[in-house]
């Protein structure tokens, strides 16, 4: 990061970097333009619909207007399809500094419509999360483990003390690539035998009888 300087220009050039720094970031952290959002749940949410909300650009992560809560319990329960195939590298969770910041994540691959009966499996990977307001921290994932995703489930199952839990912004970092199915379509149709492509030996044998 780069450092305030006390004099005009080396403030101007700080400020310049932190804004490309922050286009770099908005741009690695572009993943929830490939949710399949009309399919994403969220369970346990105060209010229908509101978990999809927080899945957003990464220059809206500070709009606090706009955030998911835990009903019931603390914890939150998130089914994430995607429209093609990810490779996730990193995620980053944005909460109030204070006891309703989720203190831990838990992730599943490929696990299509978890519920809470279901997270007592292993999970393929899991983190202490900090108190992080601003999106300052990153959790790298295991990009071999987390490299062919279509289905995303993110487990938290408790907070810092809270009787509820609060996000307000959830960051996805990674690849996207369009589902293997629309390659398999291409090739099919590439393959597929034109009639120009092979003629016939008997017309031509015709055709040379004929100009005999």
């Amino acid at each position: 990061m780069a450092s305030h300087g006390c004099c005009g220009d080396k403030n101007h050039e700080s400020v310049h970097n932190h804004d490309e720094d922050s286009a770099e970031i908005g741009i690695e952290y572009s993943l929830y333009n490939k949710i399949d959002k009309e399919h994403l749940e969220c369970l346990n949410e105060t209010i229908e619909g509101s978990g999809k909300t927080i899945f957003k650009a990464w220059e809206d992560r500070l709009n606090f207007d706009i955030f998911v809560e835990s009903d019931a319990d603390e914890e939150l329960l998130f089914n994430i399809p995607f429209t093609g195939n990810v490779k996730l590298k990193g995620i980053k969770v944005i909460g109030e500094d204070a006891e309703t910041h989720p203190s831990k994540l838990r992730l599943f691959k490929n696990r299509p419509s978890m519920t809470f009966d279901d997270v007592s499996a292993a999970a393929d990977q899991e983190f202490d999360l900090a108190k992080d307001k601003t999106g300052a921290v990153e959790y790298s994932t295991k990009v071999v483990t987390f490299s062919n995703v279509y289905h995303l489930t993110l487990h938290f199952p408790s907070n810092f003390g809270g009787e509820s839990t609060k996000i307000y912004y959830i960051g996805l970092k990674g690849e996207f690539s369009e589902g293997h199915h629309h390659g398999v379509t291409i090739c099919t149709y590439e393959a597929r035998a034109l009639p120009q492509d092979h003629k016939n030996p008997l017309n031509e044998y015709s055709s040379s009888r004929v100009g005999q």
